[in-house]
């Protein structure tokens, strides 16, 4: 395999899996979620080996350094060796543990009686 100097940054993360299509890689870029040295990239940004990348995707900040370009997606075990996770711990405990509650209802169950609403409400007021 040919070592790849520059590759396009939208291709790059779509390749290694951190996004799931090349379209939300590039509106990611598009929508400045993609940030390098705290400068927003556009989808054409010729990536480099050794950037670290900045990106926010659905409320989660990833801290992502580049080890190696490639072209074409790969498997996840390959694709996790091209780039080192600089993520901070505080921020992954942020994921594991979301802060944004809300309520489940049992698919069948209906719609809440009025006793059940009361309990609910009263349920909110107790979190605030």
């Amino acid at each position: 395999m040919s070592e790849i100097q520059k590759i396009r940054i939208d291709k790059w993360l779509w390749s290694v899996r951190l996004y799931k299509t090349r379209t939300l890689a590039t509106e990611a870029c598009d929508a400045g979620k993609i940030k390098i040295d705290g400068t927003s990239v556009k989808p054409s940004y010729m990536l480099k080996i050794g950037q670290t990348i900045h990106l926010n995707k659905q409320g989660e900040k990833w801290t992502i350094k580049v080890l190696q370009l490639i072209e074409k997606r790969v498997g996840a075990p390959i694709a996790a060796t091209c780039y080192e996770d600089l993520t901070p711990e505080t921020e992954k405990n942020k994921l594991k543990f979301p802060a944004v509650f809300y309520e489940v209802r049992d698919k069948g169950s209906g719609r809440p009686t009025k006793k059940d609403r009361r309990e609910i409400d009263k349920f909110k007021e107790m979190e605030d």
